[in-house]
């Protein structure tokens, strides 16, 4: 008599997405379109911020389930970075669309290949240090996500930063995992100053790194709340990706899609839904947005006065404040890992 299968895990059913697109403008001309940030090597570690991204995500997924979605003028470049990357699992636009056309065709190629796999969407050009409590934040979405709920990853606020959305949590969902795991009652465009300061002083509130996991069929399903005629589109040209026809299909129905980002048509309303959780992260963050955060960076946090002052005038230059924006982790903010109850009840 054969043994029987053992069920697969959440995890073991992650394939991770990386979004490789924009042009970072902020970090011009250091970025441009035919250079953008996630090609270039912004912390001195020899590596891109894509590359790094596909070492960080390696212990998690095998290459069959790691997933770059990048536009045309990009193809050559993510392939000579990433040999490890297979062929089919690179998927290119022949034009920008923002993230909900992006994330939705991984999730609606995905959804061909496995109805039960789990989509984990990962930015090709963020910093993370504290790879091991990364895979544990994303183990712990996973579950979330393998329950029906759609996940995101918020990090501790250390200063009132004004450059990133804010996730507003709400009770501990103990039923999904012992810690870590709370419902999302509200995500929060980039804050006044004033505001930002509010949110530290209250403590329910994690900076929007733009992580989610959820069922590729789940997501998709919130998406067509929002946006059925795309996500209509979406399954049309993955139906036909790897034919003979896929190309034609993708050329002649991509360029209708809307641009619209993925806060707007499944983060903010599946909060609204009550089917949005967030697990509080406990690794450092950051998403190189301006120049103040490559000298961050760079320096470890440390920066010295000539670092600092180079990158505020660049920043300045460029029309940004020269505030750091970089994530570094301050214990004194942090709940203990492991701590259980409401961020707005003082674990913040």
């Amino acid at each position: 008599m054969p043994e029987p299968t053992a069920t697969p895990s959440a995890l073991d059913r992650l394939t991770c997405v990386i979004p490789a697109g924009g042009v970072g403008s902020r970090l011009w001309p250091l970025s441009r379109a035919n250079a953008p940030k996630f090609l270039l090597d912004l912390t001195g570690s020899g590596d891109s911020l894509l590359r790094a991204t596909w070492d960080r995500l390696a212990p998690i997924a095998p290459p069959e389930r790691i997933l770059v979605v990048t536009g045309n003028a990009h193809r050559d470049s993510v392939a000579a970075q990433l040999p490890q990357l297979l062929p089919e699992n690179l998927i290119t636009e022949s034009e920008p669309k923002d993230s909900s056309a992006a994330i939705g065709l991984a999730a609606a190629i995905l959804e061909l290949r496995d109805p039960d796999a789990i989509l984990g969407s990962f930015a090709a050009d963020h910093v993370i240090r504290g790879d091991v409590l990364f895979q544990r934040a994303v183990a712990t979405a996973a579950q979330a996500a393998d329950q029906g709920y759609i996940a995101t990853i918020g990090i501790h606020p250390s200063h009132p930063a004004t450059g990133f959305g804010y996730i507003a949590c709400g009770a501990a969902r103990g039923d999904l995992a012992p810690f870590d795991v709370y419902e999302v009652t509200e995500f929060v465009e980039k804050p006044s100053a004033a505001k930002a300061g509010e949110y530290l002083a209250h403590g329910g509130y994690l900076w929007n790194a733009g992580m989610f996991i959820a069922k590729a069929s789940v997501l998709l399903e919130q998406m067509a709340l929002a946006e059925p005629d795309m996500v209509r589109s979406l399954r049309e040209i993955a139906a036909a990706w790897g034919t003979d026809r896929g190309a034609e299909v993708r050329e002649r129905v991509w360029p209708a899609l809307p641009k619209i980002a993925i806060d707007y048509t499944v983060a903010e309303p599946a909060a609204a839904a009550d089917k949005m959780v967030c697990v509080a992260a406990h690794f450092d963050w950051d998403d190189v947005g301006d120049f103040a955060s490559v000298a961050n960076l760079l320096t470890r946090g440390r920066g010295s006065d000539l670092a600092r002052r180079h990158a505020g005038l660049r920043a300045e230059q460029a029309g940004q404040p020269a505030a750091r924006r970089g994530a570094r982790r301050h214990d004194a903010q942090l709940p203990e890992h492991g701590a259980r109850g409401d961020l707005a009840g003082g674990l913040g």
